[in-house]
């Protein structure tokens, strides 16, 4: 389902609708509906597109009209199915669900997200559920949701809207049954613990069984195996049910070998403490989860919208397009669209990252989870809930998992054959010495019991995904958009940067950057006249001059109308002539003034304007005096600026300066990527003049000027097969090609943006350039903290693999540094990413 300005639009696809007849029988069923806006047949593919009014009927009303004309319609479902199972919290977890969901029919794909907690199954198309439907049915719905559970996991949510996950709040894993019982299974573990090694008197016997003597130590201890790992027995029933080699299964056998021979410590400590390990993970996981929850928060629940019967508060998602929504000040700003009424200052950094809240007046853009900082403010709804900016950065942090980078498909290559070999050493370190040699049974079988909890991958495994999730979420709070962990590695890999100029080092928008009166004209009065001869025109140089005089000067004088002109005459390639007041002026090239006869070597400053340092050169000693061709002209045009002169036939009144303005970060964005050995380029295809007054403004290291669309992408992959990997940053839409070309492409200004949005690698939400340093600096950091977990996890598990046979770890020592130390160490690493802030 789309939207559009006129309402909701659904499209349906009606295959016997293959005539222009079937067309209109089709048409006029549907036009008798009422809140029907639009309908738009096409017989040629068989297609249907119906605009309507929410407020007045529904998709499926639509539906019945399509028919009711006697044409059976077959829209595909929904075929993706979107589960919330905060409990799968590392990649064990997720090989297992995997596996429980492979034996469903009617699945096509599942994919398994760890670091948030999500599972995305999608349907097969080639499956009819009914009524020319494809897809999933609610059937298989409920099989999918089963198979989850079936895997040990429950399942909190499930829905077909895309979205954010469902993310619990870090402090509830404390108070769940499985933080219960592994506290009450501690208790025990200490008392039994007391009973055998402090208060040997007191440790009596309680009853024999199985040839066994159980004393009030034994006892306990076994509770305590019982109670805190229960989960663990539970998820390791679960595993081996699935066939599923993970560390569920792992520990599960291991707690009931031990209690099989007689090691009722080693099973009680076994239990508590990977149980202690499994809620520190799931806790420091729905940490790293909860920068996700802290941007879907940013978009409130519900919104004042204005409607016949006055204004109405409802949730967010049943704001149509095009309902105007009232917001008051201090409220979040609850839809994108557009300012009908009202001004204020809206803070946007929650989107956009700038720091400063902007000014917004009618016409203007705003965003939802933006600030309205102090205005009344009436805005038109342009988008639906979940179709805002701020739900398309939600869903893509959420699919930030979707690639894998070329980290995780190492480490996941490894864990392949890693946790196998371990299984298998810690079988051989367990019965080869007392079986081949006679050696002591319980104490080999207790190395081979602590190999076996050094077998589990999970740390470094979860390595980086977590830190993928934690640098794209803090990017994403910043107002950078990176779509996935290969983007964010590549990011800061980068040897060149290529930017565009248009829009990009510049600000895209022609100014007056200079305005020099002459010959005693007031400045004012120069503005006013550059104002009413060009404001006929509609070339934007024109355009800049009206505007600029507006905001400066007085053009429409003390009854507010524009002064009356007449003749007016657009001379091509020169100017504009027209008369005002009786009087005939000009405005235009130098070279329209040369051919009037002004000698233009000697004119006059009516004041210093501070730009007396342009004349090197003095009129026969003059202190006013100015050389425009000499002097002026070439200046700015060597700054890349249009040079327009205004006058009339018989002196020349003044000198206006025209250019796209060089974003005020330019300069000192460029020189920070130069200070970290980065190349940068400027491609644009504008004029060499006017691109090279440009680059050495910014001060980049080389230009390419006077490029099209696709001499820019060959010049992307020349600096490419330079450097290696390049970055393009342009904006989005125009330079496209070029973007897709280079190993990360950045989208300039993409709010409000899809295509920007949906194309670039990396968007920036905003046009802040300094925002291009950040996503290096981040990239960077990211990528070693990325290496610092997997190292660092590496080799804990390697000493751990060569002391536990040789007696040197014990089974406490394998869980809390092997396991629970290492998963906490890499997540809480990764979350240090969530400290990197924009340099000010």
């Amino acid at each position: 389902m789309t939207t559009d300005e006129g309402g909701r639009t659904v499209e349906f696809s009606v295959p016997e609708m293959d005539c222009p007849s079937c067309a209109g029988k089709v048409t006029a069923s549907v036009e008798s509906l009422d809140g029907v806006r639009a309908v738009d047949p096409t017989p040629t593919t068989g297609t249907l597109a119906v605009t309507y009014d929410p407020r007045e009927t529904e998709a499926a009303a639509v539906r019945e009209r399509v028919e009711a004309a006697g044409y059976a319609v077959e829209a595909e479902a929904d075929r993706e199915l979107r589960l919330s199972v905060p409990e799968m919290d590392c990649p064990s977890c997720a090989s297992k669900v995997e596996k429980s969901l492979d034996n469903l029919d009617n699945v096509e794909t599942v994919e398994t997200r760890p670091a948030t907690g999500e599972v995305l199954v999608t349907g097969n198309t080639d499956h009819e559920i009914g009524n020319g439907d494809r897809g999933l049915s609610d059937t298989d719905r409920e099989a999918v949701v089963a198979a989850v559970e079936s895997a040990g996991y429950e399942v909190t949510g499930a829905t077909t809207d895309a979205g954010g996950p469902d993310v619990a709040d870090p402090s509830e894993v404390w108070t769940s049954t499985r933080a219960k019982k592994t506290g009450i299974g501690a208790l025990l573990m200490v008392v039994g613990l007391a009973f055998e090694f402090l208060l040997d008197g007191a440790d009596a016997l309680v009853f024999s069984a199985l040839g066994r003597e159980f004393h009030v130590s034994a006892v306990l201890l076994l509770l305590a195996a019982g109670i805190a790992g229960q989960a663990i027995l539970r998820n390791g029933y679960y595993s081996a049910k699935n066939l599923s080699l993970d560390i569920d299964l792992l520990m599960g056998t291991g707690v009931v070998a031990a209690v099989a021979v007689g090691l009722y410590f080693e099973a009680a400590t076994l239990a508590v403490l990977y149980s202690v390990a499994e809620l520190l993970e799931r806790f420091s996981m729905d940490r790293a989860r909860s920068s996700v929850r802290e941007l879907m928060d940013l978009s409130p629940d519900t919104a004042t919208v204005e409607r016949s019967s006055g204004e109405e508060t409802v949730p967010v998602e049943e704001v149509a397009v095009g309902e105007t929504v009232v917001v008051r000040p201090g409220e979040k700003i609850p839809v994108d669209g557009e300012v009908l009424t009202g001004s204020s200052a809206v803070n946007q950094a929650p989107i956009t990252g700038e720091s400063v809240p902007v000014d917004k007046a009618e016409g203007d853009e705003v965003y939802a989870g933006t600030v309205n900082e102090e205005g009344y403010l009436e805005v038109e709804a342009q988008a639906e809930a979940d179709e805002t900016t701020l739900s398309q950065v939600v869903e893509l942090v959420g699919d930030a998992q979707r690639e894998r980078t070329d980290r995780e498909q190492f480490i996941e290559r490894f864990a392949a054959y890693y946790t196998p070999t371990i299984v298998v050493a810690a079988l051989l370190t367990a019965l080869v010495p007392p079986l081949a040699f006679g050696m002591a049974f319980r104490e080999w079988f207790v190395r081979g019991l602590t190999l076996l909890v050094v077998a589990c991958p999970c740390a470094f495994v979860i390595s980086t995904p977590v830190s993928v999730v934690s640098g794209v979420t803090s990017a994403a709070r910043n107002g950078v958009l990176v779509k996935g962990g290969p983007a964010l590695e590549s990011a800061g890999e980068v040897e060149a940067v290529a930017f565009d100029k248009t829009g990009t080092l510049t600000k895209g928008e022609l100014t007056v950057t200079d305005v020099l009166a002459l010959n005693g004209t007031d400045e004012a009065d120069l503005l006013n006249c550059a104002h009413d001869l060009e404001r006929r025109s509609e070339h934007p140089i024109a355009e800049a001059i009206v505007e600029h005089a507006h905001r400066h000067a007085d053009p429409h004088g003390d009854d507010g109308e524009d002064r009356p002109i007449e003749n007016f005459e657009g001379l091509t390639g020169k100017g504009v002539r027209a008369d005002l007041g009786g009087v005939t002026h000009y405005a235009g090239k130098p070279a329209l003034f040369e051919e009037l006869g002004f000698d233009l070597d000697h004119v006059h400053l009516s004041t210093d304007g501070g730009v007396r340092e342009i004349a090197e050169s003095r009129c026969e000693g003059r202190e006013d005096c100015l050389d425009l061709l000499a002097d002026v002209v070439p200046r700015f045009q060597r700054e890349g600026k249009t040079v327009v002169l205004v006058g009339t036939g018989d002196e020349l009144e003044g000198v206006l300066a025209i250019a796209d303005e060089v974003r005020p970060a330019a300069r000192e964005t460029v020189a920070r990527l130069r200070e970290w050995g980065l190349t940068t380029v400027m491609l644009t295809g504008d004029n060499e003049g006017t691109a090279r007054a440009v680059a050495e403004q910014v001060g980049v290291d080389d230009f390419r000027a006077e490029l099209l669309p696709d001499e820019k992408v060959a010049a992307v992959e020349e600096l490419e097969a330079e450097h290696g990997t390049v970055a393009m940053v342009g904006d989005g839409v125009n330079d496209a090609p070029a973007l897709a070309a280079a190993t990360v492409g950045v989208a300039m200004g993409a709010a409000g943006t899809d295509t920007a949005i949906e194309t670039a690698d990396v968007a920036l939400l905003g046009d802040d350039l300094q925002k291009v340093p950040y996503l290096y600096r981040l990239s960077r950091k990211a990528n070693g903290v990325i290496r610092q977990n997997i190292w660092s996890s590496l080799a804990v598990k390697a000493v751990l693999a060569v002391g536990a046979p040789l007696g040197l770890v014990s089974v406490a020592v394998a869980i809390v540094v092997g396991d629970m130390g290492m998963s906490l160490a890499v997540t809480s690493n990764a979350l240090r990413l969530a400290g990197v802030e924009p340099e000010e």
